[in-house]
């Protein structure tokens, strides 16, 4: 589903031009490369405020392992310009080809598959500008991972979906790439035989930088990558195989389309709905029996995310998710609001939105 280009909106190229719109009174909704369409489009009362003016890179320190960018600039661009340094983001932003920006990835707290390692994006954000509902700029965390001081804005703006405030600017620490790849991709035949290795891989001494599992045409599936040095790899794949005691290995081209095609869900098909649903592996198989036949969907993570395509009324996913006690969060689709199942936040959170966004210029949370 591409987002619709055509819808009337504002285009600041600046942070000061973004104060400015906010002093004006109106009702905003933020959209950055527009790859979440559910999230991009505007209610009746808000206009558009379009970010894809606010981008560049603002700095770059290879030596410190960190980049600053403006809140506008797609990940892809990242991407390439860390792999001239040999360097990359291992939380692996979802949707990064189809024009997904550091921005949004932020407000939507969208980590890949890298995340079972290395943590997600709350975990490698240590800066952030953004702009209140009162049109003021502030600023919250560093510029460097030792200079990371003040108030927690940055992992609070996680996930925030853009309603308590319009950011403007992300600092962001990396690491350093590995030099190749292997995916061990194994075949099971029921969903309990699945569960069975991920628990043990998710205990395992295996440093594991991807681990997924879904339904297939066989009956299920696990995909365990690993990374490191070239000349280590070889050894490490064939001592996780004789772990787990079967297993194709994917190895250069078949291991990074494998994962590319992950990141931009090509399982999925085109008119189906995309929801991100946080769990547990122990959430899993009382899931799987409440969803209905023909649901597409891949387990991340060791099973603590789930991606969910879904075909069906979205009421009735709201059920489901309600009924197991999970939050799940429109990504591709249409519903009256992106959040569905148990709805996040609390408390707390309605406090933090009352003292940056006081008059709800940013929709409500």
């Amino acid at each position: 589903m591409t987002p619709d280009l055509t819808t009337p909106a504002l285009r600041p190229s600046t942070a000061a031009e973004i104060q400015e719109l906010v002093r004006q009174q109106l009702r905003l909704h933020v959209r950055g490369g527009g790859s979440k369409p559910a999230l991009s489009t505007p209610p009746a009362d808000a206009v558009l405020l379009d970010l894809s003016r606010l981008t560049g890179l603002v700095e770059y320190e290879p030596a410190e392992f960190t980049f600053t960018a403006q809140a506008g600039t797609p990940v892809a661009e990242i991407q390439t310009l860390l792999a001239k340094e040999g360097q990359y983001m291992p939380f692996d932003p979802p949707l990064a080809l189809a024009g997904a920006t550091l921005g949004g990835v932020i407000a939507t707290g969208s980590s890949g598959a890298g995340r079972v390692r290395y943590g997600g994006v709350r975990d490698f954000l240590i800066g952030t500008r953004f702009v209140d509902g009162r049109g003021e700029l502030l600023r919250g965390g560093g510029k460097v991972v030792k200079n990371a001081a003040g108030f927690d804005y940055p992992k609070l703006l996680v996930g925030s979906l853009g309603r308590l405030g319009v950011l403007t600017e992300a600092t962001f620490k990396v690491f350093p790439e590995p030099s190749a790849y292997a995916t061990l991709a194994i075949d099971c035949a029921e969903l309990s035989t699945t569960l069975g290795h991920i628990r043990s891989l998710n205990r395992s001494k295996f440093d594991i930088n991807g681990l997924d599992f879904g339904p297939t045409a066989k009956g299920w599936a696990v995909w365990i990558r690993l990374g490191g040095f070239t000349a280590a790899l070889d050894e490490r794949t064939a001592a996780l195989r004789q772990q787990v005691g079967a297993g194709e290995i994917l190895t250069a081209e078949s291991d990074a389309s494998f994962w590319q095609g992950a990141n931009r869900f090509d399982w999925l098909a085109a008119d189906a709905a995309l929801v991100k649903v946080p769990m547990t592996p122990g959430r899993v198989a009382g899931l799987e029996k409440a969803l209905p036949g023909g649901s597409t969907r891949r387990y991340s993570v060791g099973g603590n995310l789930l991606w969910l395509g879904w075909n069906r009324p979205i009421a009735e996913l709201d059920a489901v998710l309600s009924a197991h006690g999970l939050s799940g969060l429109l990504l591709r689709g249409s519903a009256e609001q992106p959040w569905l199942g148990k709805r996040p936040g609390g408390a707390f959170l309605v406090r933090v939105k009352s003292a940056l966004d006081p008059d709800g210029k940013f929709g409500p949370i």
